[in-house]
């Protein structure tokens, strides 16, 4: 009875930490305003877009890369830890490299 209870909960803590683990990504797309350049958010925030999906970035990032994107798409590569945000997406920006 205690090893069928103990092996319950190791598969219990085991699928918990499988579902929040988040992984590193590179994503190739056009950075942007999700506001001036996609029209699709009341205020500014800045984005990569990815074919379709839009990857919102977190709040330090958006602060420190905003200025560069607002107004104007460029092309870069962000690398950081996505996540699933009610029903967005949003990148812990690791780094972020803007092509030239």
């Amino acid at each position: 009875m205690l090893k069928t209870i103990f092996a319950l909960v190791v598969a219990f803590a085991t699928s918990t930490v499988a579902m929040t683990e988040e992984k590193t990504v590179k994503l190739q797309g056009g950075i942007q305003c999700a506001k001036c350049e996609l029209g699709v958010a009341d205020a500014c925030a800045s984005v990569i877009k990815v074919d379709d999906k839009v990857y919102y970035f977190d709040a330090a990032a958006h602060k420190k890369y905003h200025k560069e994107c607002c107004k104007g798409i460029k092309q870069g590569t962000v690398t950081g830890e996505v996540k699933k945000d009610g029903d967005k997406m949003v990148i812990t920006v690791k780094s972020l490299e803007f092509k030239k």
